[in-house]
């Protein structure tokens, strides 16, 4: 008789999502360098429960980022630092470098209309990025995101989503440096129903 149990748990919606982001913003613009991300992330939703009209999903998410960075004031990297000539040659080149994560996030979704809900989550990331800059040690590091934005029935089991988005990358200091990056965006997604 258990085998025939429905799973409390299971796979609801499966989607896709663009996220663009940049530390020139009005929110954070640090004159030190610049740093902008494309992240491409596929989407696995299931559903965790309802409260007061409100659903609770789990958002498991495997993505590529692609990022640009440059070091623009050289002063950053400071002369007591090991090789500093050679580190504010590399870091004051654009580089572009690649971040692979897996991210686990919780949104929080209420209609508003029939067919227009909006959608909060939030989410906490393991990562590895592909190389080092000024702020960031090549390796394991963490992402986190803040996301809000409204979710669009197109039919019945097919949904457009349009939020912004404000993230940040760190290692918790696990690899010197580790003063980070933070982020502001838009994300563009497509979702689509299997249960």
């Amino acid at each position: 008789m258990q085998g025939q149990e429905e799973p409390k748990i299971k796979t609801m919606k499966i989607g896709f999502l663009y996220a663009h982001g940049s530390n020139e913003n009005f929110f954070h613009d640090d004159p030190d360098y610049t740093y902008s991300s494309e992240s491409y992330k596929g989407q696995f939703f299931y559903s965790i429960g309802k409260w007061k009209n409100i659903n609770f999903e789990l958002i498991v998410q495997p993505q590529i980022q692609f990022l640009k960075h440059q070091l623009i004031n050289e002063q950053y990297i400071t002369p007591d630092q090991e090789d500093y000539q050679e580190k504010r040659r590399e870091f004051t080149t654009p580089k572009t470098f690649n971040i692979y994560a897996l991210e686990f996030g919780v949104s929080a979704s209420k209609q508003i209309l029939s067919k227009l809900a909006i959608e909060t989550s939030m989410s906490l990331g393991f990562s590895f990025v592909n190389k080092r800059t000024e702020r960031l040690a090549k390796g394991f590091t963490f992402i986190e995101n803040f996301s809000l934005g409204l979710n669009y029935t197109l039919f019945n089991n097919q949904f457009i989503y349009i939020g912004g988005h404000f993230g940040h990358v760190s290692n918790l200091n696990i690899n010197k440096p580790n003063d980070g990056y933070n982020l502001l965006g838009y994300q563009i997604g497509y979702q689509f129903r299997i249960h």
